[in-house]
């Protein structure tokens, strides 16, 4: 499946029969040698009163904590499986998640964001970034630019998730361009744990988008167009300190299923 082009291997694992070791996870996102994917997701049964728990694996094996484009896809694929829900919740390491399924389009309602930090100034060789970040999920730094095209993300965004800022986890890198009202930002995101930038990061949309309300006094919801050229819409309810009933609206797509074997 993919959610605005951020793809995804998607596994029923209700039986809990498939244990998957980091090596075969790899092997399964390998674009070259595998089915091709930025992480692979597994559909499992919840450990309290969700509907289902969403198991997120990013291409180089590691577990993380959510993903919001793979959370649409989630719903759309538990969905398939289960039966015809207009909604759902399902467990994740962040937290539950509430989703809505509208046709191709879900809208998934985030966990409380945490860990707003406005205008930090990022040392990446002899270069000065100013840096926003915040925790929508996953940790996410967000830099403001003024050519989004001519940004150098593959090179700027190593440097930032490996910054001595973020660790010990690290964190994800997402360079934003401001749009012309009504049009919102375009981003453009170097994920942690895949390595590279990718065509889409749900949960870098929603950081960005937040943190672009709160600097720019953006009203909801904000338009963000990603690599892929899909426009995802981003809720929220603003308050002066924090923000809350984040949501994160946009398309979910089977492209293909089948078997493969792993070594």
């Amino acid at each position: 499946m993919n959610g605005a082009g951020n793809d995804f291997v998607m596994i029923d694992n209700r039986t809990l029969d498939v244990k998957l070791t980091e090596k075969q996870i790899r092997s399964l996102c390998d674009r070259h040698r595998g089915v091709g994917a930025d992480g692979v997701i597994l559909v499992e049964p919840p450990s309290g009163a969700a509907d289902f728990r969403m198991r997120y694996y990013n291409s180089d094996g590691g577990e993380a904590e959510m993903c919001g484009n793979g959370a649409r896809c989630f719903a759309r694929f538990a969905n398939r499986l289960a039966g015809s829900f207009t909604s759902l919740r399902f467990e994740t390491l962040a937290g539950v998640i509430e989703a809505t399924l509208q046709k191709r389009l879900v809208t998934v309602t985030l966990s409380v964001p945490s860990d707003l930090t406005l205008s930090r100034t990022t040392e990446i060789g002899d270069r000065k970034l100013l840096t926003h970040s915040i925790n929508t999920g996953v940790p996410h730094a967000v830099t403001f630019v003024d050519d989004l095209e001519k940004t150098p993300v593959q090179d700027w965004g190593a440097q930032i998730r490996y910054h001595t800022a973020f660790q010990p986890k690290g964190t994800n890198a997402n360079f934003v361009q401001v749009l012309e009202p009504p049009l919102g930002i375009a981003i453009r995101t170097y994920e942690r744990g895949v390595e590279q930038e990718t065509m889409a990061c749900g949960t870098g949309v929603a950081a960005s988008a937040l943190i672009h309300a709160r600097l720019h006094q953006a009203d909801s919801p904000v338009p963000v167009l990603v690599r892929s050229g899909d426009r995802l819409m981003v809720g929220f309810e603003k308050a002066r300190r924090h923000f809350g009933h984040v949501t994160l609206t946009g398309p979910a797509e089977f492209v293909f299923e089948g078997q493969i074997e792993l070594a």
